[in-house]
C-alpha cells in the first residue's frame, strides 16, 4: 500500500482548494447527503458547471466529452476530499451514476445529448432504483416497463429518491420481462422527470428536512431511444455504474476527522478514554480509505473493500455524533435552530440523520452478508 502523495497531486490539491475558496456557494448547513433548499439550486447548478468547466468533475470521462484521461487516477478523490474539507456543496443528484452508465453503455446520440447538459448542470439527475419492497434487495423491484411501439410505458413506484424534487432527469430501473429470473429482465432508462404521469412527493424526515421523495410513475411514456444499454440488461448497466462511483468514499475520511476535531473542542478537558477510542477509530477509518484508494489505483481492489469501508464509516459516524450529543447534557434535548443549542443544533441534526448512513447504499446487515459471501467466500445464506 502506498499512502504518500506526490508533487503532482499536491499541486492539484492546492489548485482545487484555491478554486473552492474562491467560488464555492457557501457552507452546507446539514450533515450527510442532503437536498438543498429550492432557493439554493440556481447557485449550486452554477457552481457545479464551474467545477466541470475547471476540469475538477468528469475527470475520468473520455476526452471527447471533456474528460482528462491522462490525469492522475487519484484526482477525483482529491476533489471529493477538498469539497468535504470546505464543507461546501458537492454536485447534487445522481449525474455521476448516470454519466457512468451513458459512457459505458449509451449510444453516441445519447452521450451527445445528455453529457453536455450534465456538464453545464442544465440537467440534475436522480436515481430511480429503490422501491417500497426493493431497497437493499434491489433485484425485487416491480416497476414495469411495457413496450408499445417506439415507446415503453412505465408504471410503478420508487422511494428514497434523493433530490427527486430538483431533478430534470431520472436514471430508472424497470422490469421489462416479468417472467425472467430476478436479476434478468430489468432495463435501464433515462426518464424526463417532467413527463406526464411522473409525480414526485417529498418525504419529511425525522430531521425536519425533505431530502428523499416518493416518485410515482403512472403510464409514463419513455422513448425507446432512452434505453441505456440493451433491453433486459439493466442489472449489468446498474451494477457497472455503481462500481464506478468511488470518489465519494474519499470524503468520508475528511468528514470523520472534522467531526472528531469538533468533538474534541466540545469535550475540552472532559476528554475520556471513550474519546480516545473514537479518535483511534477515526484514524483506522482514514487508513481503510487510503488502502481502498491504493488498491483501486493498483487494480487489486477486493470485493469487500468498499462494503467494509461503508459499514465502518457509518457506524463510526453514528457513535461520534451520539457522543457529541451526550456531552451537552440536557442541552442535547434542544432542537436545531434553538438559540441556546450548541453550534445552532448541528449535533442534533447530525444525530438524527446518522442512521441514514447505515441504510443508504445498502443496509449494513445486508452488506455484512455480502462481505461474508463475496469477500470471505463463505456459504451463501439460504434463499427463499
Amino acid at each position: 500500500m502506498r499512502l504518500e502523495s506526490s508533487p503532482e497531486l499536491d499541486a492539484f490539491r492546492n489548485k482545487v482548494r484555491a478554486f473552492v475558496a474562491e467560488h464555492a456557494p457557501g457552507v452546507k448547513r446539514h450533515a450527510g447527503v442532503r437536498a438543498p433548499d429550492p432557493e439554493l439550486m440556481p447557485a449550486i447548478r452554477e457552481w457545479t458547471a464551474k467545477l466541470y468547466e475547471a476540469g475538477f468533475l468528469g475527470i475520468n470521462w473520455p476526452a471527447e466529452y471533456g474528460g482528462r484521461p491522462d490525469a492522475h487516477p487519484l484526482e477525483p478523490f482529491v476533489v471529493a476530499e477538498e469539497l468535504a474539507r470546505a464543507r461546501t456543496w458537492p454536485p447534487v443528484g445522481a449525474a455521476s451514476l448516470a454519466s457512468a452508465a451513458l459512457i459505458e453503455f449509451g449510444t453516441t446520440e445519447q452521450r451527445a445529448r445528455f453529457l453536455p447538459r450534465i456538464r453545464t448542470c442544465e440537467d440534475v439527475w436522480c436515481q430511480l432504483f429503490s422501491e417500497p419492497e426493493a431497497g437493499s434487495d434491489l433485484a425485487s423491484l416491480q416497476t414495469r416497463a411495457r413496450r408499445a411501439g417506439d415507446v415503453f410505458v412505465v408504471d410503478g413506484q420508487k422511494v428514497w429518491t434523493t433530490n427527486g424534487q430538483h431533478a430534470d432527469m431520472g436514471y430508472l430501473l424497470a422490469r421489462t420481462d416479468p417472467d425472467a429470473p430476478r436479476h434478468k429482465g430489468i432495463t435501464a432508462f433515462a426518464v424526463d422527470m417532467c413527463s406526464p404521469g411522473v409525480q414526485v412527493r417529498p418525504l419529511r424526515e425525522i430531521t425536519g428536512t425533505t431530502d428523499f421523495n416518493e416518485v410515482f410513475l403512472d403510464g409514463v411514456r419513455v422513448p425507446a431511444g432512452n434505453v441505456i444499454g440493451a433491453v433486459d440488461d439493466g442489472w449489468r448497466v446498474a451494477m457497472s455504474s455503481l462500481g464506478h462511483e468511488r470518489s465519494g468514499v474519499a470524503a468520508r475520511g475528511v468528514e470523520s476527522v472534522a467531526v472528531l476535531d469538533e468533538l474534541l473542542e466540545l469535550a475540552g478537558e472532559r476528554a475520556t478514554d471513550e474519546v480516545g477510542e473514537l479518535a483511534a477509530r477515526v484514524h483506522v477509518n482514514t487508513a481503510m480509505i487510503a488502502l481502498a484508494q491504493s488498491r483501486m489505483q493498483a487494480g487489486t481492489e477486493g470485493a469487500a473493500d468498499a462494503l467494509l469501508g461503508k459499514i465502518f464509516f457509518s457506524e463510526l459516524n453514528h457513535d461520534l455524533v451520539e457522543f457529541g450529543l451526550g456531552l451537552q447534557g440536557t442541552d442535547g434535548l434542544l432542537v436545531e435552530g434553538d438559540p441556546e443549542a450548541v453550534a445552532q443544533g448541528w449535533w442534533q441534526d447530525a444525530y438524527l440523520y446518522a442512521r441514514a448512513f447505515t441504510i443508504a447504499g445498502g443496509a449494513n446487515e445486508i452488506l455484512r452478508t455480502q462481505v461474508a459471501e463475496r469477500g470471505l467466500g463463505l456459504p451463501r445464506d439460504p434463499r427463499r
